[in-house]
């Protein structure tokens, strides 16, 4: 069963509470695949279940491609994570996570930039059909 939107939005309040802490304890300038590891361990801590690196399989014209997008972070199957560690989000950097969540069927999807001196203002929310 599909969580309500009161139910992601309260786990999308746990995971930008843990990407908070993440850069709280590290600050921006490190490497994306570092931000990835800490977060991941941050979100096991607050209980989550999480995965890294999830491959979305390519349909086209519905047959399924041999080809494949890989989203940095799945939690609990329902919220998509796109980690970036740059100067500045541009909107193909957006574009991403929409189109991630309209291949893998979810509804909600965080674009997260560590590269700034407040998390808060590297949080990017994208919605999908909710």
């Amino acid at each position: 069963m599909k969580p309500t939107q009161d139910e992601l939005n309260d786990l999308a309040s746990i995971i930008i509470g843990a990407a908070i802490e993440v850069h709280k304890l590290t600050g921006p300038g490190l490497l994306e695949s570092v931000y990835e590891a800490c977060l991941m361990e941050e979100l096991r801590m607050r209980g989550l279940k999480a995965e890294q690196q999830v491959k979305l399989p390519i349909f086209y014209k519905g047959k399924k491609l041999e080809k494949y997008y890989i989203v940095d972070i799945l939690v609990e199957d329902e919220i998509i994570l796109e980690l970036k560690c740059i100067q500045e989000i541009f909107p193909i950097h957006e574009a991403q996570v929409v189109t991630y969540l309209k291949l893998g069927n979810k509804r909600l999807g965080y674009l997260m930039n560590f590269n700034v001196t407040q998390m808060l203002r590297g949080v990017k929310r994208k919605v999908n059909n909710f």
